[in-house]
């Protein structure tokens, strides 16, 4: 386990991270400009869908269905524990809970992508429809968070299903799932004209971007001191358990010990792209310093240093 844990501490993604944070914390006026930000995102959901609909299109049904199944069921009980905790551990207001729920419901595609250059870099491999998964797992904690959250706090203002529209349409929705069709009915042969672009600069560009957010990440570490001890524990207790629930899932399915743990690091994710703009329309008097400081400035290093690694060791122990 310290060996894994120090390969991925000197890795250039979690140096990358580390460097945005000290850049923060030595008050650099550097960052990315937001074109450039922009651009890496676009370049990165897009390249993760495309791969995943080749992989996709060589899939068996036999061989999803099931971590398919288990997907669903973990984008259902995630936003539900998390709701659960924030509420009666916490005594949080229920716009409060839900915003959170909401975000830990859904999915990070950077920590993903983490996970899945992680397991890469051990020598072990992740199934290839694992983007299929994590676009399955993208909304429908969203959706049973902002139904908890419109319901609880009889929120007329703006229909639900504007909302759902949006997050569904939204750019990460898009691109992955967007990706993933293109790149299932394209085929091998027309992949390989654009594959060095889209698979030979993408660690490169994921280590750009990781830069940019320990910048963000970095930036929100002033908040830790409001948003309390309790907060600090949720945003590394209870995505440790998710991870790890996800593993479990992932192994019950079928999945390799790469891909329980890539699975398992999807569920132990917090969402900070598709979830914030959902959640501020629709519960406008939940308090974003809590959401967004625990899912940035907490639970986003703790899986990219610590969770990844942790759930991998999991994952292996779990297949014997």
């Amino acid at each position: 386990m310290s060996e894994i844990l120090k390969q991925n501490l000197l890795s250039p993604i979690a140096l990358a991270f580390a460097l945005g944070i000290l850049t923060k914390l030595i008050r650099s006026e550097f960052s990315l400009p937001k074109d450039i930000y922009t651009a890496i995102s676009v370049y990165l959901l897009f390249a993760l869908g495309l791969k995943g609909g080749i992989e996709l299109a060589h899939a068996s049904f036999d061989a999803i269905v099931l971590p398919a199944m288990a997907t669903v069921v973990l984008g259902c009980i995630t936003p539900l524990t998390t709701y659960a905790v924030m509420l009666w551990l916490g005594r949080f207001s229920h716009a409060d809970s839900a915003a959170m729920a909401a975000h830990y419901g859904s999915v990070s595609a950077v920590t993903f992508i983490a996970a899945q250059t992680f397991v890469s870099s051990v020598g072990a491999t992740a199934e290839g429809f694992m983007p299929t998964l994590l676009a399955l797992l993208e909304s429908p904690g969203i959706h049973i968070a902002l139904a908890i959250g419109a319901v609880k706090t009889a929120s007329k203002e703006r229909p639900i299903g504007a909302v759902l529209h949006e997050v569904l349409t939204g750019r990460t929705m898009i691109l992955l799932v967007g990706g993933l069709i293109i790149g299932f009915l394209m085929g091998d042969k027309n992949y390989q004209a654009i594959q060095p672009f889209f698979e030979g600069m993408f660690k490169g560009v994921l280590t750009l971007f990781l830069l940019e957010m320990g910048i963000v990440a970095g930036a929100r570490l002033g908040d830790l001191k409001r948003v309390g001890p309790f907060l600090l524990a949720f945003g590394m207790l209870l995505p440790a358990a998710h991870g790890l629930l996800g593993v479990w899932f992932g192994h019950l399915s079928g999945l390799s010990p790469g891909g329980a743990t890539v699975l398992g690091a999807m569920a132990a994710s917090a969402s900070y792209i598709a979830a914030p703009p959902a959640v501020r329309v629709t519960l406008p008097e939940a308090n974003p310093t809590y959401y967004l400081t625990a899912a940035l400035a907490i639970t986003f290093p703790f899986n990219i240093l610590l969770g990844i690694p942790l759930y991998y060791q999991a994952a292996v122990w779990l297949a014997g």
